[in-house]
């Protein structure tokens, strides 16, 4: 049996949290684990997932509603012990300030670009794995 990652997607555009699925595939990379998806589209639901625990690493829309991935992030790297990894969706290039400020551990931009968002999934759950050895 192949090793698995769970990765937990925050967007409350389905659109949105389909695009990360179709960029990733079942693996982002060859070296690292075929993914597993645990899709939220409310803050609320991603705090019960987190709580749950098996989550390798988050990725949160930035542009989501109510609350922006920014604000989730901030709060999650805040209040959930050994936090894993957030990777970012911003709505532009000149955010990635912003992301740094919510203290994500990655950032791509809006539309996913399927290159750029692999690449950036894969060094996440390089470091996940490296992290948990």
């Amino acid at each position: 049996m192949q090793p698995t990652a769970t990765v937990l997607v925050y967007s409350d555009d389905s659109n949105t949290r389909e695009q990360v699925r179709l960029a990733t595939g079942r693996r982002p990379a060859p070296d690292v684990p075929v993914v597993e998806f645990v899709e939220c589209a409310t803050p609320q639901a991603v705090l019960a997932e987190l709580d749950k625990g098996g989550i390798d690493v988050c990725v949160l829309d930035g542009e989501a509603v109510p609350m922006g991935g920014m604000g989730v992030c901030r709060q999650i790297k805040d209040e959930v012990f050994n936090c894993p990894p957030v990777l970012l969706l911003i709505g532009r290039p000149q955010d990635a300030w912003l992301a740094t400020w919510s203290r994500a551990d990655g950032a791509v931009t809006l539309p996913v670009e399927p290159v750029e968002f692999a690449e950036a999934l894969a060094a996440l759950l390089r470091r996940q794995r490296l992290l948990s050895a």
